[in-house]
């Protein structure tokens, strides 16, 4: 196996990630970046993620916010929904639902907005400018956001493919 390179003195946070990104707002597409698109978000999740701060829970919400399922006793223990990253912590894990606010610590760390499929897409090392479509074909948040969840992420993916040359060799 190659040596390791992002120990955790030297990991990346969501800051190296997606900080120089133009700011956006919920089901926003950029003009610059068609990748750069979030899911919009209905009236009562834009007041939850206004409620809502980085690396906390919805148990920090107002308790007229709160889902009727996490007043269950089932739901009190889940609070990995519904919460905003932390600008100098690493990303949480992307998942197949990574553009959903809901989902998941997917919420931007400042922005009222889940994060967008650029910014997924950064989180899974692919590279700035990647194009996952033609210029012509328009861009189905859900079904493009999967994709980008379910990746590989591309420096895992180096990292495999240069031990793997190194041990043949």
């Amino acid at each position: 196996m190659i040596k390791p390179t992002n120990l955790p003195a030297n990991y990346l946070t969501v800051r190296d990630a997606i900080g120089h990104l133009p700011k956006i707002v919920a089901g926003a597409q950029h003009k610059s970046d068609p990748l750069h698109i979030c899911a919009g978000l209905s009236e009562l999740n834009l007041e939850r993620i206004r409620h809502s701060i980085p690396g906390g829970t919805w148990k920090d919400w107002p308790t007229r916010l709160v889902s009727d399922c996490h007043s269950k006793y089932t739901g009190q223990t889940y609070v990995g929904v519904y919460a905003r990253m932390v600008w100098d912590a690493p990303s949480p894990t992307m998942t197949t639902q990574c553009y959903g606010f809901g989902n998941g610590r997917f919420g931007h760390p400042e922005q009222d907005s889940a994060i967008s499929l650029r910014e997924a897409a950064a989180f899974q090392t692919f590279p700035q400018g990647y194009k996952f479509l033609p210029p012509t074909k328009k861009i189905a948040v859900a079904r493009l956001g999967k994709m980008i969840g379910n990746a590989v992420p591309v420096a895992l993916g180096v990292a495999i493919g240069k031990s793997l040359v190194r041990h043949v060799r």
